[in-house]
């Protein structure tokens, strides 16, 4: 094969996994691909025995998934989120969910090292704190142990329904 149709095959392919994973029906199998990615992400940056909930017995990576597959969600980062988990499943030859403590750490702060990893690692601690902190309707502040670990309050009003506008 040549080298510039290549490229252009490159572009193509490339193309269509992105706007893949900002299709709803594309982004819950592109979602499903790298759950347990970013369930590990989210587990070790939001860890057991620390002062705030961990992110398995809250439930984050269930409240990732349903916030950013809300139809109100921005597409470009819900791309973005695949795209890196993608990314980080890559640079780890897919090994992440297999590693120990001390193995994951060196590969997150090597993906933390690029730009794209540092964004995309933000991202991670940004949708997990907004989880975390968020009121216990939309599932991931179980009996508000986020605000009761962080001695505050929710805002007011607290929301009636779940999402508004679904």
């Amino acid at each position: 094969m040549k080298r510039r149709r290549f490229l252009k095959l490159g572009v193509v392919i490339g193309a269509s996994v992105s706007l893949d994973a900002k299709s709803p029906t594309g982004f819950r199998k592109a979602f499903s691909e790298v759950s347990e990615i970013i369930e590990t992400v989210l587990g070790h940056i939001f860890p057991a025995g620390s002062r705030l909930p961990s992110a398995r017995e809250t439930g984050l990576s269930a409240f990732v998934y349903e916030t950013i597959a809300h139809p109100s969600y921005d597409r470009d980062i819900r791309a973005f989120v695949i795209e890196g988990a993608r990314e980080l499943d890559k640079r780890t030859k897919g090994k992440l969910t297999e590693m120990g403590e001390k193995e994951l750490e060196q590969a997150l702060r090597a993906y933390e090292a690029t730009e794209y990893g540092d964004g995309w690692l933000g991202r991670m601690m940004t949708l997990g704190l907004e989880g975390l902190l968020s009121d216990p309707i939309y599932g991931a502040n179980p009996k508000e142990a986020g605000w009761r670990a962080l001695e505050t309050e929710g805002g007011q009003p607290r929301p009636s329904e779940r999402y508004l506008g679904s």
